[in-house]
């Protein structure tokens, strides 16, 4: 985790987070002083970690944080009073987000910070492994988009066209998708 998003009205909590976070390897952190702010950073850029330290001048911050739990992968970890904490908590935690009351010690905040990581690098290795499949997903739509060409066009059989795929792959050292994408560029036109 490299960048933080900030979300607070407080300047003495802001430099709070900051010192906290200085102990760990974060590269980026960024301070947003609303919610409305909040929205407008997260247009334009994605964050690995966004801290809410709610109330916030224009809203409470619940509804900050479902929006980003909803549009992004980003980590959120909400801290609110602690007379609050069990029914946020329940409002949100269905959505990953994780809520830890104030006043918090540093061991409180370190422990949930660990949390987070772990459950930040989980959803990290599931992202890369979903991009892999759809990967293979759309090699295995363009060697079938060739097959189905090279059935059409000489006339042979699914597996023939199989064979003629992986053989060629074998023989010119490349990819069955870069044989298709070969086959699908000679035959389509």
């Amino acid at each position: 985790m490299n960048s933080v998003l900030i979300v607070s009205s407080s300047v003495k909590s802001n430099e709070v987070f900051k010192e906290l976070l200085s102990f760990d390897t974060y590269k980026e952190i960024i301070i947003a002083k609303n919610g409305n702010e909040a929205r407008r950073i997260l247009i334009e850029r994605n964050f690995d970690l966004c801290i809410i330290n709610t109330p916030l001048v224009d809203e409470f911050g619940t509804e900050l944080a479902l929006n980003i739990a909803a549009k992004t992968i980003t980590q959120i970890m909400m801290v609110v009073k602690s007379e609050l904490a069990d029914d946020i908590s329940a409002k949100v935690e269905d959505y990953g987000i994780f809520v830890i009351s104030k006043p918090f010690n540093r061991q409180i905040f370190w422990s949930a910070l660990k949390l987070i990581k772990a459950s930040h690098n989980k959803i990290m290795g599931l992202k890369n492994e979903n991009i892999k499949l759809q990967k293979k997903i759309e090699d295995i739509r363009y060697i079938d988009r060739a097959k189905c060409v090279l059935i059409e066009y000489m006339k042979i059989t699914e597996e023939e066209a199989h064979r003629f795929i992986e053989k060629q792959a074998m023989d010119m050292r490349i990819t069955k998708r870069e044989v298709a994408t070969s086959i699908l560029k000679t035959y389509e036109k």
